[in-house]
């Protein structure tokens, strides 16, 4: 994707990080799109930017949150343990997707969000979302918006993906990964494990699904993270279920 051109008053900015949030591919889709330019030129100097390699953790169930993460690529997910000891994979998040909203209420963070792939992230400060909400309505609008977004997304995953018998389970996890590869036929392509985490499958029966459904030519994997989908042959498994 090409990045946007960075208006001239932003390029003349002596900070680095005021020219990375107006050129940011995401920025749009991302919670600061509703800003206009001259907001913009006031934030760069409290936002970090991270890249986490795959399984780094971006925060801890129970940690107090202080900051807000915008993901610019790749792919997250929150995880719990039960009281029984078993991780559930609760969610998962792309590119544009706020991570750790909760944090704006003075919260700890619900989950804990680890990296599945390589991410870059933008990490905001609560107490400078705070400054540019006083000035800024429309930010606090955005936050509702995706506060709910988030919320619709859980609910679709407790509903779709942990109910049913477990072809359909895994199907549905292939679409929602498709969705989060922004059109790509390439996906990601999680462990056994984490496929079970997420499903409430057995690793046995979630290995038994992904083998068959390569039989079936649904997808190909081409490396151990990394498969193709046929999205006509998804579709039309998932109507067959």
């Amino acid at each position: 994707m090409l990045a946007k051109t960075v208006p001239p008053l932003l390029a003349q900015a002596i900070h680095p990080q005021a020219q990375a949030c107006a050129a940011c591919p995401v920025r749009d889709t991302a919670l600061f799109g509703v800003l206009g330019q001259g907001s913009i030129r006031h934030i760069y100097a409290g936002i970090d930017s991270l890249a986490l390699a795959a399984e780094a953790r971006v925060y801890a169930r129970g940690e107090p949150g202080t900051a807000v993460y915008t993901v610019r690529a790749g792919i997250v997910r929150f995880q719990r343990v039960t009281g029984g000891g078993e991780r559930r994979i609760v969610r998962l998040a792309g590119r544009g997707d706020l991570l750790g909203p909760e944090a704006l209420l003075q919260q700890p963070y619900a989950d804990e969000a680890v990296a599945c792939t390589a991410v870059q992230l933008c990490r905001i400060p609560v107490n400078l979302i705070d400054r540019l909400a006083q000035a800024d309505p429309g930010l606090n609008q955005e936050l509702m918006r995706r506060w709910q977004r988030a919320l619709e997304q859980a609910g679709a995953w407790a509903v779709e993906l942990s109910s049913g018998v477990a072809r359909q389970r895994v199907l549905k996890l292939l679409a929602e990964l498709a969705r989060l590869a922004d059109g790509s036929a390439e996906i990601w392509l999680p462990r056994r494990e984490d496929i079970g985490a997420m499903l409430g499958l057995t690793v046995e029966t979630a290995s038994r699904m992904v083998s068959q459904l390569r039989r079936e030519g649904v997808m190909t994997s081409l490396s151990r993270r990394c498969a193709a989908l046929d999205t006509a042959a998804l579709a039309a498994a998932l109507r067959a279920g």
